[in-house]
């Protein structure tokens, strides 16, 4: 694979579509529950690749698309460290906000199915690893445990700009100054809260500035991780992929990369993607109603 080559996240670049495959691209996958249920079956190793839309029916924004913003901006306009070099308050606003509503959420079906399945499979010597853009820290309240976070472990950590550590940070408001702002609302006025204000380093003679402790677009994915990755996707036998637009690379390149060499790939989506016919199945729908009835328990798995 060539995972090792895009190491930073960003949007899919224009010259992707032309990246060549070693299997012709499908005119149409199937949706057909049963043929994948067979397939999931028989499978030993499942590699399945969460997105945004995963956790948007927990409540979870996921500013892309039409409606997502957070007030006249796509986390792609914010999630940048030019963003945060203009206006670390703008950028922090963003962050809180989003803190604040995480907080309040609850990992919904899909989540919950995903980790019963890594536990029912686990007893049967099959395994399921799950790799995720997300940052909200759903799949592991779900359960899951064999998890790869490619863009961060959780919004509720941070890292000092000055002395580089990086710290859990669960506070609610993480700053003072940052209490009651936030609001998503279009017409909302920015805040403009002085840096030193901002949430700041506790460490003893350091009281730097802290940004998230997230990997924004730009910046480079942490390379153990992408590694990892690599080693999975190159020996599942089966792979899925939630809630995903397939537009944000090097996440975008994954599942195409394991289709390439003939490996069914199925994908669970409220509507078709970039990458949609390059796989075997597809499901549309809420990832909650579609993915426990794919990921149920099979009459041929033994019951305990």
């Amino acid at each position: 694979m060539i995972i090792s080559q895009l190491t930073c996240r960003g949007l899919t670049p224009r010259w992707f579509a032309g990246v060549p495959w070693t299997i012709a691209a499908m005119s149409r996958p199937s949706s057909d529950l049963a043929e994948f249920r067979k397939v999931f079956s028989k499978a030993q190793h499942i590699a399945i690749i969460t997105g945004a839309g995963v956790s948007a029916e927990s409540g979870v924004p996921t500013f892309r698309g039409a409606g997502g913003y957070w007030r006249k901006w796509q986390a792609q306009d914010l999630a940048t460290p030019s963003a945060f070099s203009r206006s670390p308050s703008l950028v922090w606003e963003f962050y809180h906000y989003r803190r604040e509503l995480v907080l309040s959420k609850s990992p919904n079906p899909a989540h919950i199915a995903i980790a019963e399945c890594e536990a029912r499979l686990k007893e049967q010597g099959r395994s399921v690893v799950v790799i995720t853009q997300n940052v909200d820290q759903l799949h592991r309240r779900a359960g899951t445990q064999n998890l790869l976070e490619l863009h961060g472990e959780t919004l509720f950590k941070t890292r000092c700009m000055s002395c580089g550590n990086v710290a859990e940070n669960l506070k609610s408001p993480i700053c003072p100054a940052l209490s009651g702002k936030g609001a998503p609302d279009p017409k909302a006025e920015d805040a403009r809260i002085p840096a030193e204000d901002l949430p700041r380093c506790e460490r003893s003679g350091c009281n730097g500035l802290l940004r998230p402790h997230v990997v924004w677009f730009g910046e480079s994915l942490d390379s153990d991780v992408l590694a990892a990755v690599e080693r999975e996707l190159d020996t599942c036998d089966l792979c899925l992929v939630v809630g995903t637009s397939s537009v944000v690379y090097p996440a975008a390149m994954f599942a195409p990369q394991v289709a390439a060499r003939g490996t069914p790939v199925a994908e669970f989506n409220m509507e078709d993607t970039p990458a949609t016919a390059r796989f075997t199945f597809h499901f549309e729908g809420p990832c909650g109603s579609t993915l426990p009835l794919a990921l149920e328990r099979c009459d041929s798995e033994p019951v305990r």
